[in-house]
């Protein structure tokens, strides 16, 4: 796997290498081995999944407070999302700042998203399978939240505002 570094310390972008013919393909998408090779300490305890619909669905920004924060790294099985890592950690020279990269089936990028940041992303196409790993367990009473679209972060989704499709929890979360 290609590691890439990006504007933020401690987030990456990972390239899988995949091995196709006319068959199909393979490609490993984790080896703890690997990722701490070149991340550092992380152990994941827990996978999750997300399905989509629609295109315009918005998840997040979410994070977990405190000793239950959470490092994941995501990656898209089905479609394509913009996938966005708001940096939350206060010591940190890019606190506030965000990075983001298109996670789609056909690229087979991940991401990996270190402690301390909050996380979202907006779906770019129908039927979008989302998986994500996380190396702490959800912990409904840590669960924080930022608006989608805090103009403090003046994120491009890669969607219009009017196609947002929000869970009543998100059309309400706070401002940074």
């Amino acid at each position: 796997m290609n590691y890439v570094k990006t504007d933020i310390e401690g987030v990456y972008i990972i390239e899988p290498k995949v091995f196709g013919d006319r068959r199909g393909y393979f490609m490993e998408t984790f080896s703890l081995r690997e990722l701490q090779s070149v991340i550092g300490p992380v152990n994941f305890v827990q996978d999750n999944e997300s399905f989509s619909a629609q295109r315009g669905v918005v998840r997040g920004l979410h994070f977990q407070k405190g000793e239950f924060a959470q490092a994941k790294l995501v990656r898209v099985v089905k479609g394509a999302v913009l996938d966005v890592a708001v940096d939350l950690r206060e010591s940190s020279s890019t606190f506030g700042k965000y990075v983001s990269v298109v996670l789609t089936e056909e690229n087979k990028k991940m991401f990996f998203i270190p402690r301390g940041f909050a996380h979202g992303f907006a779906v770019l196409e129908d039927n979008t399978k989302f998986q994500y790993k996380c190396d702490n367990y959800y912990a409904p009473d840590a669960e924080g939240s930022y608006r989608w679209n805090d103009p403090h972060f003046n994120i491009d989704w890669g969607i219009s505002p009017e196609e947002a499709i929000l869970s009543a929890k998100d059309a309400v979360a706070p401002l940074f």
